[in-house]
């Protein structure tokens, strides 16, 4: 017998309500992408290697999308990351196929990575394919340049600690049966 898991029931009873079709305002969006293009060029200046990778493939435009939210990216000169012009034409698109929200950070909470459909310029899959696999973010090491050594990795192992938590409860709730006892 197979179960649902209470995060779906939650879901199913969100998405069945009758709410207005909300938008954030055209500049909070801007804002929110140029955010997400600092931090993702902060972790590739991180990474010799990246930087290189991105260089080759200067110009090219990659289309990030999910439900309604999207964004281009403009890969770089100098090897970083630029938002591209909402005109420019994309030389990949890279579509998230799980609509669900509940889906997709479970998955991020279990170190999953999403479904992704790909299209377009094969090399420039391959770039950001071995971007995905190999660039990583050091937080603790920024957390140290800010609050001092100590501090940043102890914040850093109580956050691995909640994560490894959260992922035991998750794999748990995932497998739970109504009517038999938890173990």
């Amino acid at each position: 017998m197979e179960t649902q898991s209470p995060f779906s029931l939650l879901e199913g009873f969100l998405q069945k309500l009758p709410l207005p079709n909300l938008q954030p305002p055209a500049w909070a969006v801007n804002e929110a992408q140029r955010r997400v293009v600092l931090l993702l060029n902060h972790v590739l200046m991180q990474e010799s290697e990246a930087m290189a990778r991105l260089v080759r493939q200067k110009g090219q435009v990659m289309l990030v999308q999910w439900r309604t939210f999207n964004f281009k990216l403009l890969a770089t000169p100098a090897g970083l990351l630029d938002l591209a012009a909402p005109e420019a034409a994309a030389d990949l698109v890279m579509t998230m196929t799980e609509e669900s929200p509940w889906a997709l950070a479970q998955a991020a909470i279990r170190g999953d990575k999403p479904a992704v459909r790909i299209e377009g310029d094969v090399q420039l899959a391959a770039e950001v394919n071995w971007l995905v696999e190999h660039v990583r973010w050091d937080m603790e090491e920024d957390l140290a340049r800010v609050m001092g050594d100590v501090p940043a990795h102890t914040l850093s192992q109580m956050a691995k600690t909640l994560a490894s938590t959260l992922r035991e409860f998750l794999a748990k709730a995932a497998t739970f049966v109504p009517g038999q006892s938890a173990k």
